[in-house]
């Protein structure tokens, strides 16, 4: 490649090298096209927030509080263990978990011939863009025949709460703690701060959630909701909601709820509000593309947002998964390639990692009653299921929403393992 005005030639050019975009690249690769990756962090980004910084290694701080939480939970049941938490060895084994699956897509890469550029990328022209080194080096500048957008997204933020990465955190940072904080607030109770303020309440934090929300998961039903909150108060959590942060002194957190004020001791505050697309700065007024109020571009079928440019993943509308990313990565790199194929996914599951675990797929009861469907739920609680009891896991149910006719269309499942099986009821749907 080539620095300097003159741009150079690049046949499928993916701009990001998290899960939509990689395997975009690979399957564009596979289709014989000439693939060239920029991502800002280079090869060290590869496989994107999902395996660096995001759901790889935030399953592995569930796999180790899972762990000592049932390791405890044994000693009613004829096992006695300390399970003693040492985060400095937890580290050590998560950042091996972390390199080798990168060092999985580089090796990928290297065997399709991908090449991949450190640095930023900005369109300056319908079908050609300059990648950004910093203030020392010009820029490179690209012309490509198709391009793929998959920059993905990153931690909102909360005004009040500035992130520091000592005290103030982001759900990256306190993935990274080298000890378990004595006191945790976590600022925000959707899927994110559930799961990591269960996480750190196992290993021994005493852990606060702040919703603002009447209730914690409040696109969730309630029912479906009601064994979580449940856990949350027997693991010790104090969960607040209609209730705003305000404020942070260093070592206590000011909240408001219904007009009135308190503060909460905290070692650590940890802002879990969503994620916000990383759609600023690329130079979409440039193609003549909008993004709505979210900062999301809204793609069709095709995925694309001109005919050589498509959009993937999380800077997309619909839900923000690794799995919808690589599906529309893959699809987005035959469409470019002038193969038939489209995306209209009739189900996306999803999976809260919660205690006990949430699944879902495809519609629940209100959502196909909206859509004009005559249906009905089947359910069956976990408290009557043998294997669940065995495991001491009682709490939950599993929920089919089906037709008349008996064609089901969605499912809620709360329970012991529900992720590893939600799948296949999107597949029956499907």
């Amino acid at each position: 490649m080539v620095v300097g005005e003159l741009p150079e030639s690049v046949d499928f050019l993916v701009i990001g090298g998290g899960p939509g975009g990689y395997v975009a690249a690979l399957s564009a690769a596979a289709l014989g096209r000439k693939v060239v990756v920029v991502d800002t962090l280079g090869e060290a980004g590869l496989g994107g927030v999902c395996v660096n910084v995001g759901c790889i290694p935030s399953k592995a701080l569930i796999e180790l509080a899972d762990a000592t939480h049932d390791l405890k939970s044994w000693e009613t049941r004829g096992l006695l263990a300390t399970g003693q938490v040492n985060m400095a060895d937890f580290q050590t084994w998560k950042t091996q978990v972390v390199t080798g699956l990168n060092g999985g897509v580089r090796q990928l890469f290297k065997a399709a011939g991908i090449t991949v550029i450190q640095g930023f990328f900005r369109f300056t022209r319908k079908d050609q863009g300059a990648v950004e080194f910093g203030d020392e080096h010009p820029p490179m500048h690209l012309k490509f025949s198709s391009c793929v957008v998959a920059t993905g997204s990153r931690p909102a933020t909360v005004a009040a709460l500035p992130r520091d990465g000592i005290r103030i955190l982001d759900s990256t940072d306190v993935l990274n703690l080298a000890t378990v904080p004595a006191a945790t607030v976590i600022v925000g109770g959707g899927y994110i701060g559930l799961e990591l303020g269960t996480a750190l309440a196992k290993v021994g934090s005493k852990v606060t959630i702040v919703e603002a929300a009447s209730r914690i998961l409040p696109q969730l039903p309630s029912h479906i909701v009601a064994p979580v909150t449940k856990r949350l108060a027997e693991l010790g959590v104090t969960v607040l909601t209609d209730t705003n942060v305000i404020a942070d002194d260093g070592s206590r957190v000011t909240v408001s709820a219904e007009g009135s004020q308190s503060s909460i001791a905290a070692d650590v505050v940890v802002v879990c509000v969503g994620r916000r697309a990383n759609t600023e700065d690329l130079g979409l007024e440039v193609l003549g593309v909008k993004t709505n109020e979210q900062g999301l571009l809204d793609v069709g079928a095709d995925l694309k947002i001109t005919p050589n440019v498509a959009a993937i993943g999380d800077i997309t509308t619909g839900p923000a998964l690794a799995h919808k990313a690589s599906t529309q990565g893959h699809i987005a790199a035959e469409i470019l390639s002038g193969h038939s194929a489209s995306y209209a996914p009739m189900a996306i599951p999803a999976v809260i990692f919660s205690d006990p675990e949430i699944a879902m797929t495809g519609l629940t009861a209100e959502q196909a009653t909206e859509q004009g469907l005559r249906v009905s739920t089947a359910m069956f609680p976990m408290a009557a299921s043998g294997r669940a009891r065995t495991m001491n896991e009682s709490a939950g149910l599993s929920q089919l929403v089906h037709t008349d006719s008996g064609v089901i269309v969605g499912a809620q499942l709360v329970g012991p393992h529900v992720s590893e099986f939600i799948a296949e009821i999107t597949l029956a749907i499907e």
